[in-house]
């Protein structure tokens, strides 16, 4: 049965193909659309279920649109969605997310210069034929190109954001997970690595012989297959209908391990694994761990088993990249990585008070306490964030709204919080004293992406230096696939944030992923406490973060080094201990140094010192 979450991509699909054919984002089609995806979010039941009667009304969604879904739920495809990829193929679509190629201008390259893939883009930048067109110019050519660099889009190995990659690996995995005589399918490749980009994706099934020939054959013709490249006894090669190559392998459960290890990669982690076998007399391959001459593995089935044989403990995919992983595992010196058992609470958390939220504070709470969190700070956007934040006026009732629900349900910590917007400058939204009454605040960048790396560095060295923020979020504002995020000085930064105990966010979202972990692996050498966040802005959303805990841990993130790893006691004393602000919604807990006047604003605050902060518990030994 094809499940709402399938329903949901399909009609995003239909708002990005509609969107490019209309021209416009706001034209009716899309909204309408747009309105049905989150009517099926927010459906309590599986639409698939329902007769097209029953889904026509459902939040809006109108006759037409209850067909198409009616038809996707039982055929797997849509007569328009199908006309609309035929118009707009994958290759030409590609080009829409790249900055400053909206709708229109993607449609006038191609009418104008034949444009309709990346490569003829490459070209036509190379000659320089984009500047003569209407509304460009030399300036805007520029950009683009500085884009398409910036993008990694140039290059010969192009990749696909991950973000657009796991879900098919994952609906692959669980319908190849139905068919009988299939006894594990498992995602490995790049995407079980947790790269934020992989350049197509490996799929390993453990079945009974008897049945590798009906494995095959679904994936052949599986809905989200556009055409078979290679197929074979074993291994079949498919292109997806967004063009991502998918590689299955098909092996005895007995093989399984070998199989995970060896398609898992990285290359040179397994080149490295391989001479470490030679150099105990074995052979390392796809099929298992073999003795010198012998046709019986030593080792296959699990992963465990293989790294047991070999001599050191079962390495996390997402560190196998030939950093330091192995040695670490020989000598005993591998860390214990954060995991999401460890994560007891969500800082970054928005609710539909915020203009891009979709669940009230009360489903959001609620979907918190299911999802085992003891505290959330919920962070709705503050006033200098256009259309999406709130006035001071809302932002108190807000606050009262949230003290409301704090005692209705005492099993979890509510934290009154606001995401700040960092202006060019580095200016936060409200003023200084208004801002230190909130229990908790992330800053973020969400513009001027095109300032100097010099700019960039100034702007979140002041924001940092403001005695209200509590973490910086999402550090560059990348967006994986469309948005490069912006250039910054990186050291400075964490020099910085480590000095005044601000804490850095590990961002959950799958199409952020940021801060990278290559910044994170550098954040923890500097002293720089994390934290883990969803960036939650619906109740399917707190999905996110393993998401962000995978991100972390390939940072080599440990338990300790992640600030809301902590309890609810621990975290609401480390608060309470330091230059953090205070809160004001529920006395008795965290609100102590505000004094608030008959209308809930406050009236004055203590004297918080600019220098760093006090009470925070540094991170274990850094990483090198």
């Amino acid at each position: 049965m094809v499940s709402n979450r399938q329903v949901m991509a399909m009609l995003d699909e239909l708002v990005e193909l509609t969107t490019l054919d209309e021209g416009s984002p706001q034209s009716f089609k899309v909204r309408a659309y747009e309105r049905a995806r989150r009517a099926v979010e927010n459906l309590g039941r599986e639409v698939a279920r329902l007769e097209p009667k029953e889904i026509q009304g459902i939040g809006g969604i109108g006759k037409s649109i209850a067909a198409s879904i009616s038809e996707f739920c039982e055929t797997g495809r849509v007569a328009r969605l199908e006309n609309l990829r035929s118009k707009y193929p994958a290759a030409f679509r590609e080009l829409t997310r790249i900055p400053g190629l909206g709708p229109k201008t993607v449609k006038m390259i191609r009418r104008e210069l034949g444009v309709e893939s990346l490569d003829d883009l490459l070209a036509a930048l190379a000659d320089h034929r984009l500047r003569d067109l209407p509304g460009l110019g030399a300036t805007s050519e520029a950009k683009i190109a500085r884009a398409v660099e910036r993008l990694g889009l140039a290059g010969k190995d192009r990749r696909t954001p991950l973000v657009s990659a796991l879900p098919i690996g994952e609906t692959l995995r669980r319908d190849l997970s139905r068919l009988e005589g299939v006894e594990a399918v498992e995602v490995c490749g790049s995407a079980r690595r947790f790269r934020s980009s992989v350049a197509d994706l490996d799929l390993v099934v453990a079945a009974d012989p008897s049945r590798w020939s009906e494995v095959m054959d679904t994936v052949a013709a599986h809905p989200l297959v556009e055409e078979t490249l290679l197929s074979g006894t074993t291994k079949t090669s498919v292109l997806t209908r967004g063009g991502l190559g998918v590689d299955v392998r098909v092996v005895a459960p007995s093989q399984l391990g070998a199989a995970m290890l060896y398609f898992t990669g990285s290359k040179a982690h397994n080149v490295r694994l391989r001479q470490l076998a030679m150099e105990q007399s074995r052979l390392l391959n796809e099929y298992g761990l073999f003795a010198e001459g012998e046709d019986r593995p030593v080792a296959s089935e699990t992963e465990e088993e293989i790294y047991a044989a070999l001599g050191m403990d079962w390495l996390p995919p997402e560190i196998r990249e030939d950093a330091g992983e192995i040695e670490a595992a020989l000598d005993g010196r591998l860390p214990r990585l954060v995991t999401v058992g460890d994560i007891r609470g969500d800082l970054h958390f928005h609710t539909d008070r915020s203009g891009d939220g979709r669940s009230s504070p009360m489903q959001m709470v609620e979907a918190a306490i299911r999802a085992g969190m003891e505290y959330v700070a919920i962070t709705d956007h503050g006033e200098d964030l256009a259309i999406n934040g709130l006035s001071r006026a809302e932002m108190e009732a807000h606050r009262r709204e949230i003290a409301r629900l704090g005692e209705r349900y005492p099993e979890i910590e509510l934290l009154f919080g606001c995401e700040l917007n960092i202006g060019a400058d580095g200016d936060l939204d409200y003023d200084a004293d208004y801002r230190l009454g909130f229990d908790w605040c992330v800053a973020s960048v969400h513009s001027h992406y095109d300032l100097a790396p010099r700019r960039q560095t100034e702007r979140l060295l002041r924001a940092i230096a403001d005695p209200a923020v509590s973490a910086i979020g999402h550090l560059t504002g990348r967006m994986l696939g469309r948005r490069p995020g912006i250039e910054l000085e990186l050291d400075p930064v964490l020099e910085e944030m480590a000095a005044r105990e601000v804490a850095l966010e590990v961002n959950g979202a799958l199409d952020r992923l940021d801060a990278s972990p290559e910044v994170v692996r550098r954040a923890v050498a500097a002293g720089v406490m994390l934290v883990v966040s969803t960036d939650s802005h619906h109740t399917t959303e707190l999905r996110r973060m393993s998401y962000g805990v995978s991100n972390a841990r390939r940072g080599w993130a440990t338990a300790e080094s992640v600030l809301n790893t902590l309890s609810r006691e621990d975290f609401i004393a480390r608060v309470r201990s330091g230059r953090l602000p205070r809160g004001l919604h529920r006395a008795g807990q965290i609100g102590t140094s505000v004094e608030v006047g008959g209308d809930g604003q406050p009236r004055r605050m203590r004297d918080l010192e600019s220098g760093p902060r006090r009470g925070w518990r540094k991170p274990g030994r850094s990483l090198s």
